[in-house]
């Protein structure tokens, strides 16, 4: 069973930054993509930031492209997400997502290509 782990939200006033930490554990977790979504209120889940652990490359959402950065601990099975500059428009319940089977898409920005989430960490970003 893998079970994913956030921390790391928070209140933070705009222009601040905050780092979310995503720890995945379970037998045998071999992760082969791993992503952040978010989720504000009265608004649809959306595709923030993704890790693809073959190729070590990222992909991001162009609404945080050179703000937000993920990044990953291979050895701990960890992801962050390195937020800064940031603004109202950021605050949301963000969710670490993982797959663990071979795609031949490196990642994928719809929720339901991952099988793996976590209970989310809320960020509220004041203006």
């Amino acid at each position: 069973q893998v079970q994913l782990v956030e921390s790391g939200g928070g209140l933070v006033q705009a222009g601040g930054s905050l780092r979310l930490s995503c720890a995945a554990s379970g037998r045998s977790f071999s992760p082969y993509a791993m992503a952040w979504f978010r989720q504000a209120p009265g608004k649809e889940r959306e595709f923030v930031a993704a890790f693809n652990w073959n190729n070590g490359n990222t992909y991001y959402a162009d609404s945080v492209k050179g703000r937000f950065t993920i990044s990953r601990d291979h050895a701990e099975n960890t992801v962050y997400l390195q937020m800064n500059s940031l603004k109202p428009e950021d605050t949301a319940v963000y969710y670490c997502a993982a797959r663990t089977t071979f795609s031949h898409n490196y990642y994928r920005s719809t929720g339901a290509w991952y099988g793996y989430w976590g209970q989310g960490t809320q960020v509220t970003v004041s203006s």
